[in-house]
């Protein structure tokens, strides 16, 4: 069975530009079910994908210089800009960035962001369709997985822009 699919690429960066509250969140509800149908498509679920922590080289050497948008239960969650020197900016994608940086720590790839007082540490494997991300600073372990890698920077609005 074949089935043609829209080209997710296009889909979450123009949910990362913007372009209005409602548009976003029309593009939010699109991204959304194009995650579920590639879930029920590949018949895997995002959890589960076996394989072994990335140590910080491997991790530097995957990112560096690229854009990665996250998901989350089928849902967009975020996008990380990997940048040189360990820097990174994050963004849930509705425009507003936050600049850090990144370390290895206890086999974490742990960041620290300028507007946050306690480090956010994860573990990182690459899984069959990418990064799967844990966040081990909370017991609930929240787990994302990589979307898509782009080597455009996220689309970031200045501070405090329409108030």
């Amino acid at each position: 069975m074949s089935i043609a699919l829209p080209n997710r690429r296009v889909g979450l960066k123009r949910l990362a530009k913007g372009g209005g509250l409602w548009q976003a969140l029309g593009r939010m509800r699109v991204v959304a079910t194009y995650l579920a149908l590639i879930g029920a498509i590949a018949g895997l679920p995002a959890t589960g994908l076996a394989g072994q922590s990335m140590s910080a080289a491997e991790f530097d050497a995957y990112t560096r210089g690229k854009t990665f948008y996250y998901g989350r239960d089928g849902s967009a969650y975020g996008g990380e800009e990997y940048l040189d020197d360990r820097r990174v900016r994050w963004s849930f994608l509705d425009g507003q960035c936050q600049d850090g940086r990144w370390y290895e720590e206890g086999g974490n790839i742990c960041f620290t962001y300028e507007h946050l007082d306690e480090p956010q540490c994860w573990s990182f494997e690459r899984g069959a369709r990418g990064l799967v991300a844990r966040f081990e600073s909370d017991p609930s372990r929240l787990e994302l997985y990589e979307v898509e890698q782009s080597a455009e920077p996220l689309h970031c609005l200045g501070p405090d822009v329409g108030a």
